[in-house]
């Protein structure tokens, strides 16, 4: 018997779907497995070279031209097949469903660039990310569990990725002690600046990289630890796990952890907050807490799937309408697990 969502939860999906008829679809793909997604890794062979390979064994297409590494397996697999082949187990393509795929596209991350994957394991994400920077530049991936840490260092060496760097911290921890750093470099060098000396211009040569390297990063994902309501179609239990009182848990964290990471932002930096719940909660309330709260903008993203715009209210609650600019990715629009992307760019320092 397949599970079926709680009153509650019916209930909410209702509000946000409530065309009868979408909210049916819905309802009808959440009860099927998602569709067989991989993602070519770059750093170890080309979507061209792929393919050839990998139309020896499926039948695949790449259904999304100005992404040719997104590959569809458009047939049924025997359990354990994907990731059993060779091609997989030398790390050329990672098994990814393809919303997964949509936060990294819309941080449009580029080579030689400073970029933070703030919960980075297990790596789908950070692994994507590295081969857009086509391995240069620094990426900082950090994650707090250490059960977690080890699936991440597996994958980015399976993937060959060479430009990361692995952190075990909670997430707002390590951005509070980022900032804490970056500010006492700052009031260090206009100290410094202030004395009017021989020995200042001395101190000021030898020391200038120490007083101007601050942790300001040019990129930082965010893709949240959320209520998974996205995920029923890879998770079915999830239907069993939901709960109205995570959700709002969860939302206090998640807001927590996006304005932490925003202080660890460059002034005109990206910073791309994802989460794979549909939760209004979780997703436009806390956009629309970073517009009321920091100096920054919403920015509209172009991605390759289906989006509808983030809502504008929920219950009681009305939200800025620059919010609409977010990504819904529902699963009967496109076939795929249900996603949320918001896309913010920083316009000026946030001070302590």
């Amino acid at each position: 018997m397949p599970y079926e969502m709680k009153p509650l939860f019916k209930q909410r999906m209702q509000a946000l779907l409530p065309n009868e008829e979408d909210f049916e679809k819905f309802n009808k793909i959440i009860h099927t497995p998602p569709r067989n997604f991989v993602r070519c890794n770059t750093l170890k062979i080309s979507p061209n070279e792929l393919t050839k390979r990998l139309k020896e064994k499926w039948q695949i297409s790449q259904p999304y031209p100005k992404h040719p590494e997104i590959i569809l397996i458009d047939q049924e697999l025997k359990p354990g097949e994907l990731g059993n082949s060779i091609e997989h187990l030398l790390g050329y393509y990672y098994i990814q469903e393809i919303s997964s795929m949509l936060s990294p596209i819309a941080l449009n991350p580029q080579p030689e660039e400073f970029i933070l994957d703030l919960c980075a394991s297990p790596g789908s994400k950070t692994t994507q990310i590295a081969s857009y920077m086509d391995n240069q530049g620094t990426l900082i991936a950090n994650d707090v569990r250490i059960d977690r840490i080890k699936i991440l260092s597996s994958n980015l060496e399976k993937a060959g990725v060479t430009n990361t760097i692995i952190t075990r911290r909670d997430g707002v921890a390590l951005c509070e002690k980022l900032s804490k750093f970056n500010s006492a470099r700052q009031q260090n060098r206009e100290t410094i600046l202030q004395i009017d000396s021989e020995k200042s211009r001395q101190m000021r040569a030898e020391s200038k990289t120490f007083h101007t390297t601050q942790f300001k990063f040019d990129r930082i994902l965010l893709d949240a630890p959320c209520s998974g309501e996205g995920t029923l179609r890879s998770s079915p239990k999830t239907f069993l796990m939901w709960n109205p009182k995570v959700i709002k848990k969860l939302s206090g964290e998640q807001k927590k952890l996006l304005a932490n990471a925003l202080k660890c932002l460059k002034v005109g930096g990206t910073l791309v907050y994802s989460t794979c719940t549909h939760a209004p909660e979780e997703n436009e309330e806390v956009v629309d807490f970073a517009l009321k709260n920091f100096p920054v903008k919403i920015e509209p993203i172009s991605l390759p799937l289906k989006t509808r715009p983030g809502i504008t209210s929920w219950n009681t609650i009305q939200f800025n309408p620059e919010v609409s600019k977010a990504c819904r990715i529902y699963p009967q629009d496109n076939d795929s697990e249900g996603f949320f992307v918001s896309k913010f760019t920083l316009l000026e320092e946030i001070k302590e």
